[in-house]
């Protein structure tokens, strides 16, 4: 491997790794709020003890999603430094909003929720929890947006060969990041309702607590939330893939592996054949006619274009040559390649739906099969519920690695109608590293996930294994005279 490959392997390892954390985070932040505030509202305290139960899963989620996010940064400086010094003017503002405004307030607000339980006022306390919850959603609101610059540059004016900052309102409202966005947090709900179906399905099938309560409500709770989620992330997807076939046609070329423009253009449910040749040749796919042509423009018979016809656009573009730079290693001089890894964009379009879709399945047969205090005795339900768990998961990755990737050979994608120049080739962003440099990295890095990967199962599994009971003792300490006055005694 160069040393583009290396890095390219690297960030895309660690990133994938990181981004398990963050979507489990942010859904269950809110849930855990959520669950509170029907604790304050109804004084039922097996709302109190969902809450410190999940409550106690997401703080471990999230110290492991805060050490792993932090190298994420580090790499742009390491790795990427080309790039960075490209994109820094433009990159600074939403980067530092998020550590500013978001990640401070997040983890500010965390720390009060944690300690504060008797010590602050009951609804002062539920509002920490809201503000923490809140905070995480808009920390992703501001690397979401800066994400979707690399997707579609708005608010800048080439200076010097670089682009700078004219205007970080319409970097903030930039329509890819509008559209991006609730599909992502969507998406993060969707985890953490896949998370409280399985773990409490599994617990409703032990039989071995006095909490059933508890963990009917968080199946039915979980239930729901997928379910809601898999409907909201179809409409969303629906308009951000309008989006990325008018501001990046050939990701979406690839993801139907349309070689030849189609008028109207079918739908590929699946292929047969190999896909890894942009001329389709010996692809035989399962289509659903004239639907694609619909979810690109809303019209049945409209034109998409395809492969072939937008490669021959770009090279005319953008050029059909790499510059003569010993910067860009084997590359340079090169043609370039406009057409993205096609099996990894189409099996990854079709994953991140398939996956998705299975989720939303399995939140619903549980909701079914525990209708009216039913709990399923065979052996088969614990598995399912716990390997449900994945899906969700699995589908948000997928959809990253297809987006990512999708892009290349771009790190910034050229914006179609927007300021000439602003792109910039992902060859050109690598920072001048010797592969040496990068394998140590590399396998660095990886071991120390891995390492943190086992830490965090262990812990989530020894606190989901004791259940409510390994959380807080089963009797209060000490009760307050009302509901309104201090919080119940409960070890956190």
């Amino acid at each position: 491997m160069d040393v583009l490959e290396l890095a390219r392997w690297q960030f895309g390892i660690t990133t994938v790794y990181h981004f398990l954390m963050v979507p489990l985070t942010i859904g269950l932040a809110v849930l855990v709020a959520g669950m509170q505030t029907a604790w304050v509202r109804t004084g039922d305290v097996k709302y109190l003890r969902m809450t410190k139960f999940w409550g106690k899963l997401l703080l471990v989620n999230f110290a492991m999603g805060v050490v792993t996010g932090i190298v994420q940064e580090f790499q742009f400086g390491m790795a990427w430094s080309e790039y960075s010094r490209f994109v820094g003017d433009v990159f600074g503002a939403p980067l530092a909003m998020e550590g500013l405004v978001a990640f401070f307030v997040e983890s500010t607000f965390l720390g009060l929720w944690i300690f504060g339980w008797d010590r602050l006022p009951q609804r002062v306390h539920l509002a920490c929890a809201w503000a923490f919850s809140l905070a995480s959603t808009a920390s992703a609101y501001f690397i979401l947006a800066a994400n979707s610059w690399m997707q579609h540059p708005v608010g800048v004016e080439m200076v010097d060969g670089k682009p700078q900052l004219v205007s970080i309102w319409a970097v903030l409202t930039n329509n890819t990041a509008l559209a991006a966005i609730p599909h992502t947090v969507i998406g993060c709900f969707a985890v953490a309702g896949a998370f409280l179906v399985g773990i409490g399905g599994w617990h409703l099938w032990r039989k071995r607590d006095e909490d059933g309560p508890v963990w009917r409500a968080s199946v039915k709770l979980g239930g729901w939330v997928g379910v809601v989620a898999f409907a909201g992330l179809a409409i969303t997807g629906d308009i951000q893939g309008k989006l990325m076939f008018e501001q990046q046609p050939m990701k979406m070329a690839a993801a139907e592996a349309l070689c030849h423009t189609e008028q109207p253009a079918a739908f590929s449910v699946f292929a047969i054949g190999d896909v890894t040749r942009p001329d389709c040749e010996n692809v035989k796919s399962v289509t659903v006619p004239a639907l694609l042509s619909f979810l690109a423009h809303n019209d049945f018979t409209s034109e998409v274009r395809g492969i072939e016809d937008l490669v021959v656009e770009y090279q005319q573009r953008y050029g059909t040559h790499y510059p003569v730079d010993d910067r860009l290693g084997e590359l340079s001089g090169k043609p370039i390649d406009y057409v993205p890894n096609l099996p990894v964009t189409y099996w990854g379009f079709r994953f991140m739906i398939g996956f998705g879709a299975l989720a939303a399945l399995a939140a619903a047969g549980v909701l079914w099969v525990t209708r009216r205090g039913r709990v399923p005795t065979g052996k088969w339900f614990p598995i399912a519920v716990l390997c449900g768990i994945a899906t969700p998961f699995l589908a948000n990755s997928f959809g990253w690695i297809f987006t990512e990737m999708g892009r290349q050979p771009f790190v910034v994608v050229p914006n179609p109608s927007g300021v000439d120049g602003v792109w910039m080739f992902t060859a050109r962003g690598v920072s001048g590293l010797t592969t040496g440099e990068l394998w140590t990295s590399l396998i660095t890095l990886t071991l120390v996930y891995g390492a943190l990967a086992v830490v965090e199962v262990f812990l989530i599994a020894r606190y989901v294994r004791a259940g409510v009971a390994g959380v807080i003792p089963p009797e209060p300490v000490d009760e307050p005279d009302d509901k309104s006055g201090d919080q119940l005694a409960f070890a956190y």
